[in-house]
């Protein structure tokens, strides 16, 4: 564990910018008049997915918010509000508490002396998702989890990305699309479907319209444009196969890489050995799966080694961080729990063989190879890889109906998506050197 944290510390040195943290005060600072508001995210909480989209709004409104990381699991603290936010509150059914002056003195107090830390959050992020025309809400964990919490966000596709639009953005998530213009690997099992063929048409026609002689080299264009996105400063978010597939797709900048079925033609002979994975974000040393027919982009994914794995029995686990000295990783693992049940995806976990050293696991299954959660830096920015489909529905299968989330208010896998989404509003400083 020291390891980890020690290396996880060095990547918030690697940043060309740092979490402000707000400095402790002292005793009788706050007046008991001042108006203050928690909204605690410990067990006591009704609506834990709820509470991160009153903690948005609250940023919306101009009013000062800070995230109390580990403090009764990650608790918001909201300063100044108006009136009229606890019945915002009330409206979306999340418990909020309305602390003293002495009561914020001893909750600082708390935090100064504990693995415990304040984060001042700034800014309401600009959120874009990157999804097809035709994506479904149920068929993205991050779209259920923003319609949820009642955060704003617009969709995007390549078009956009192409066409210079991503830097209006904080943070952009990546739908579990095929960034290698494979369609997802579904040949085998769904070359025939209606849905297939028409997502196939759709594909195709994009990358003729922007002028790419397939959609391989189309994907891997919008690929390498996301690269230069987190380079300059963005914050990046993926779940599922939108991740592995990503780094696949930057690393094959320049090579053919795709089956016939996809381009009309086999992968360019040495295909493997012109992979640069220094153009990769988290993974290196993968070996490619040009197979159309089978269902993986690369052994970078875990999938059937999980499959072993009894659903009663999978779950994975966060790692704690030193919250004064590493308050990315924190903020990112912040929960009411540290153990959390597993869920599928075509990309379910990740082999800890391949994930880069400079990267900063935040979650694995104990004792395994297998890696579920990870976060790292690239120029200015960052990108965090979470692996699985929908974390309330174990085993996601294609036409599956949606997830309920007002059935899974406290979800812990649901919390770990949205700590991503307020990430970005963290207030930034410039570091002294």
């Amino acid at each position: 564990m020291t390891n980890r944290l020690a290396r996880g510390a060095l990547i918030v040195l690697a940043l060309t910018s740092v979490l402000v943290v707000v400095p402790q005060l002292c005793p009788g600072t706050f007046s008991e008049a001042r108006a203050a508001t928690l909204i605690p995210m410990d067990l006591t909480q009704t609506d834990h997915l709820k509470s991160y989209g009153v903690a948005y709004w609250a940023l919306e409104k101009g009013y000062r918010v800070e995230w109390l990381l580990n403090y009764r699991s990650g608790s918001f603290l909201i300063l100044d509000g108006g009136s009229d936010l606890a019945a915002e509150c009330r409206y979306r059914g999340v418990l909020w508490e309305e602390p003293g002056g002495g009561d914020l003195t001893s909750i600082y107090a708390t935090i100064e002396s504990e693995n415990m830390e304040v984060v001042l959050l700034e800014k309401a992020p600009a959120v874009a998702l990157c999804a097809p025309d035709n994506i479904q809400p149920w068929d993205d964990a991050v779209m259920l989890a923003l319609e949820y919490a009642e955060i704003p966000y617009t969709v995007i596709w390549d078009r956009e990305v192409l066409g210079g639009e991503l830097d209006r953005f904080d943070w952009l998530h990546l739908h579990h699309e095929d960034f290698t213009g494979q369609y997802g690997k579904f040949f085998a099992s769904f070359q025939n479907a209606d849905w297939y063929k028409e997502q196939k048409v759709l594909y195709e026609q994009l990358a003729a319209e922007q002028g790419y002689p397939s959609v391989s080299e189309h994907k891997k264009a919008s690929a390498r444009a996301i690269r230069e996105y987190v380079r300059r400063g963005g914050f990046l978010f993926s779940m599922c196969s939108g991740t592995d597939s990503f780094d696949v797709a930057l690393s094959a900048a320049g090579v053919d890489i795709v089956a016939a079925p996809f381009d009309g033609d086999p992968p360019e002979a040495g295909y493997q050995r012109k992979i640069d994975y220094t153009l990769s974000f988290a993974f290196e040393d993968f070996t490619l799966i040009s197979n159309p027919m089978i269902y993986e982009f690369s052994d970078i994914d875990m999938t059937e080694i999980a499959k072993l794995r009894p659903e009663e029995i999978d779950y994975f686990t966060l790692f704690e961080f030193a919250a004064k000295h590493d308050p990315v990783a924190t903020m990112l693992t912040q929960n009411h729990v540290n153990v959390v049940k597993g869920f599928m995806g075509q990309t379910t976990s990740y082999s800890r063989d391949l994930v880069k050293r400079h990267v900063t696991v935040l979650a694995d299954y104990p004792g395994t190879g297998e890696v579920k959660y990870v976060h790292g830096s690239f120029g200015r920015g960052t990108f965090t890889y979470f692996g699985g489909h929908d974390p309330e529905d174990y085993r996601h299968l294609v036409g599956d109906p949606p997830t309920i989330l007002s059935m899974h208010k406290s979800s812990p896998g649901y919390r770990l998506i949205l700590n991503n989404v307020l990430f970005p509003a963290a207030k930034k400083k410039e570091r002294k050197t």
